[in-house]
This record gives C-alpha cells, structure tokens and sequence, in this order.
C-alpha cells in the first residue's frame, strides 16, 4: 500500500518551477519598459528645456528690437520737434529784426526828443538859481536814461548792421549766379549764333546764289512764290525739292550741335498789306500760319526732330518793306527761317 501511494505522489506534475520562470520574465520586461521610459522621458525633458532656452532668447531678442524701434521712434519725434524749432526760431528773427528796426529808427526820435528836452532843462535851470535838488535829481535821471537809450540804440544799430550784413552777403551770391548765368548764357548763345552761320552757310551751298533767296539778319528768307500757290498752304513740287535741300542741311546740322543747347528752328510765315479774299483762310494771320505750319510738318516728315521746329504765323503785322508797290507786296510774302535759342 505504502508503495501505491509513493507511486501516485511521483505521478503528480509541479508547476512551481514554470511559474517562477514566467513571473521572472514578467518583472524583467517591467524593468526594461521601465528603463526605455526614463531614458526617453530624460530626452525629452532635455529637447523641452533647449526649446525652452531657445524661445526665452528669441523673447530677449524680441524685446530688444522693440526698445530699439522705441529708441528710434523717439529720435525720429525729437529731430521733428528740432526741426520745427528751428523754423520757428527763423520766422521770430525776421520778427524780431523788423521789430529792431522798428526800434531803431523810434529810438533815433525819442534820443531827438530827450536831447531837446534837456537842453531845454539846461536852458531853465540856467535862469533859475539856485539849483533845487530836485531839478538836480531830474537830470541826473534823464542822463541816465539817455545812457541807458543810447546803450538800446547801438545794440539795435548793431543787430541791424548784422542783419543788413547778410542781406549784402546773400545779394552778393544772388548777383554772381546771375553773373555766371548770363555768361553761361551769352557762351551759349556766341555757340548756337556759330552754328546758324554755318548753317546759313550750308544752305546758301545746297541752295545756290539765288538773288530771290536772302539772308536778313539772323534769317534766311524765301519768297512765298517759291513754295506756295497764290492764296494756299499747300506745298508746290518743285517747293519740295529745295525744302528737301534745307531739310539735308539741318540734319547736318543736328548731328554737330551739342546736346546741351537748347536750339528750334522757327518757321515764320508773312504775308502782305492786302486782305485776302477767299473761303478758306478768313484773314492773312490764318494763312500765314498754314503756310509755317506745312513746311514744319514736311520738314518733321523728312526725319527733323518735331521738338527742334516751331511754326508762326505774322501775316501783315512784320514787313521788311513799307512801299505799296507789287514789288514790295512780293518782298513781304515769304517764309523765314530762323535758328534760335528754345
């Protein structure tokens, strides 16, 4: 019986053994879950606290930038306020300069008034003896305030003296720009009347010595016969041909002007004493300027600088000959050009 029984206890199984390995196993997965969370919560805790470093900085940063706009933005209110000062103190001087010369010139008719004043005193005290004290004590006053007129007047005689210093000084300045203006004028001007003898020159070689066209004065005239129809604005053939010529030679003349003088070249048209008759032009002035007006244009299609012409329309108003005889008539007909300065 003994031996059936040790038989049965050998045939039961023993878990112990298994379940001590499994709880081992158990506990060592904790501590390494345990482990990798503190060693990434260390990591992170360390991530957090550069953030944080770097945005506390860029707070620094960030507050410096607005203490130097507010620096800047009191700056820029302080120069405004300088600014206005200043101009403030000007307009006081002026004032204050009238009011000077204002001063001055009373205080030369009180300094005249007082000075009469006493030597009227003088006059009295001289017939009256003894001397009081009291007209002693007037005197003395009055010379002292005489003094005190005399020191008012000089130091207003010298600000105004200073102040018409610098008057003298600034017209001095005005007077030798407008020196220098009129002479850089006057060289432009020797200039451009070089160039227009040149240029007279040029056409009188394209144009031929032809008694019909004439240089008079500063212009170069043609006679309206040349050009024009009897009481039209419309250009003749053979009138394009010479003003082809002339258009040859202020293109010439374009490219050898210096840049910085300021030149046109003025059409003027003229017509005679006699009023003109017809539908189209209602008096001498409009064909006048027709006239001027199609050769500026026939001129601008032939490649001139359109900003380098300028049409005029005289007609009666300018004749180079005051006879009433045909020849006269035709002399005052014509179209002029000049070179001239803008």
């Amino acid at each position: 019986m003994a031996l059936a029984r040790s038989r049965r206890a050998e045939g039961v199984m023993n878990y112990w053994p298994g379940f001590v390995d499994a709880l081992s196993t158990l506990i060592l997965g904790i501590i390494f879950l345990l482990t990798v969370f503190v060693v990434v919560q260390f990591y992170l805790q360390a991530e957090v606290a550069g953030k944080d470093t770097a945005l506390s900085k860029l707070s620094q940063q960030l507050a410096e930038l607005s203490q130097l706009f507010a620096v800047e933005k009191a700056a820029k209110s302080d120069l405004e306020q300088q600014l206005a000062q200043v101009r403030t103190g000007l307009a006081a001087a002026e004032g204050e300069r009238a009011r000077f010369k204002g001063l001055y010139e009373g205080a030369g008719i009180n300094l005249k008034e007082q000075e009469a004043k006493i030597s009227q005193l003088s006059g009295q005290l001289e017939g009256q003896k003894p001397i009081t004290d009291r007209a002693l004590a007037q005197v003395e006053l009055m010379n002292q305030q005489i003094a005190a007129m005399r020191r008012q007047l000089a130091a207003l005689e010298e600000a105004l003296n200073a102040s018409e210093q610098k008057d003298k000084e600034s017209q001095a300045r005005i007077a030798d720009l407008g020196q220098r203006l009129n002479l850089a004028l006057a060289e432009k001007v020797q200039e451009l009347n070089r160039y227009r003898s040149d240029f007279f020159g040029r056409l009188r070689e394209i144009l031929g010595n032809r008694p019909d066209i004439r240089i008079v004065g500063d212009r170069f005239v043609l006679p309206a016969e040349l050009l024009f129809e009897t009481g039209k604005a419309e250009l003749l053939p053979a009138a394009k041909i010479e003003i082809d010529k002339i258009a040859a030679a202020i293109l010439e003349l374009t490219s050898k002007i210096p840049a910085d003088i300021g030149w046109v070249l003025r059409v003027d048209g003229h017509t005679d004493v006699r009023p003109i008759a017809g539908p189209v032009f209602k008096s001498n002035w409009d064909l006048s300027s027709a006239r001027a007006i199609a050769v500026v244009q026939y001129l601008a299609s032939k490649s001139i600088p359109p900003q380098r012409l300028v049409a005029a329309g005289f007609g009666e108003y300018q004749p180079i000959d005051d006879g009433k005889t045909e020849d006269a008539y035709r002399r005052n007909r014509r179209i002029e050009f000049k070179l001239t300065e803008r």
